[in-house]
């Protein structure tokens, strides 16, 4: 099994392309692709396979083995990988994904890819669809408690669900250890991502996040700096135009007045190639089995 390892903004991701469907990776797999210590060592993996709809279809796990709705790094960066391992020569392909069909344009518009950007669709802060329980049918700027403490939250899906959470200073945000206790609240039944945002002013804010099912935080989120803004933006905090600064670099959110989408411009970068031992193939418990052409 050969394996690609790529990043965006610091959110490192493996990739395997299976386009004729090969391979069934088990949960207790993935985990161990992604250990950092017995493993290849990442914060997510990508598989990618044709699609007869999209072109392309990806399914994203988490690194303790769970699938995702979406991930907007992995878009970026499965985007650049497709083009430059020659599995398109287009610059604007579509790419479908358990949480929907993704737009994507290579930047510039010749020459090698240096940033990518994405179509993420329309938020959606409807309860129902986040998913979270509670009186009202949306969870806009409302207290949330947890223990003794309250804060301020407007919780959306962008395709995945997410907690904003509005501070004064995110670099002294509670996120490690208020994070994960957010994220396994009952009031969220699937989970939730969580994210501290501070405003710097109208079009510039700072998040630092707790992502579920994953590693705690990492230095980047493309789908909750989508959240962010469509948060901030709803609340008349910020404008709908805003570059969110990360621990792993920055990435500039639009979400459009016309057509209601969010759209994500930011980097990615390829790291190193590389392929499974043998050895280490026969402890992951990977199904080899028959190629299909059948559509996600």
């Amino acid at each position: 099994m050969r394996f690609t390892k790529m990043q965006g903004l610091g959110n490192d991701l493996i990739v395997i392309e299976d386009s004729e469907k090969r391979y069934d990776l088990p949960p207790k797999a993935i985990a161990k692709l992604c250990d950092r210590h017995c493993g290849i060592g990442s914060g997510g993996l990508i598989l990618v396979r044709r699609s007869q709809q999209e072109g392309f279809y990806m399914r994203f796990f988490n690194p303790d083995g769970t699938e995702a709705e979406a991930c907007g790094n992995g878009i970026r960066c499965l985007a650049k990988y497709l083009y430059d391992h020659e599995l398109t020569s287009k610059r604007d392909f579509s790419i479908g994904t358990v949480a929907g069909i993704r737009e994507a344009r290579l930047l510039p518009e010749s020459g090698p890819v240096e940033e990518v950007k994405v179509n993420m669709g329309p938020p959606d802060f409807s309860r129902p669809r986040i998913p979270m329980l509670g009186e009202g049918k949306e969870a806009i700027d409302e207290v949330l408690r947890v223990g003794k403490e309250e804060f301020r939250a407007t919780c959306l899906s962008v395709g995945n669900p997410h907690c904003v959470i509005y501070v004064d200073d995110v670099e002294k945000a509670p996120l490690n250890r208020v994070g994960p206790i957010i994220e396994n609240l009952p009031i969220f039944p699937q989970k939730v991502n969580v994210e501290f945002i501070e405003i710097l002013n109208p079009s510039e804010i700072k998040m630092r996040m707790w992502e579920r099912n994953g590693e705690g935080e990492p230095l980047s989120c493309g789908s909750g700096s989508c959240a962010c803004v469509a948060a901030t933006a709803r609340t008349q905090k910020t404008g709908r135009k805003v570059i969110v600064h990360q621990p792993g670099g920055d990435v500039e959110i639009e979400w459009n007045n016309e057509n209601g989408c969010i759209y994500m411009t930011g980097p990615a970068k390829e790291i190193f190639t590389g392929a499974l031992s043998r050895e280490f193939e026969d402890t992951i418990d990977v199904i080899s089995k028959e190629g299909t052409n059948a559509d996600e």
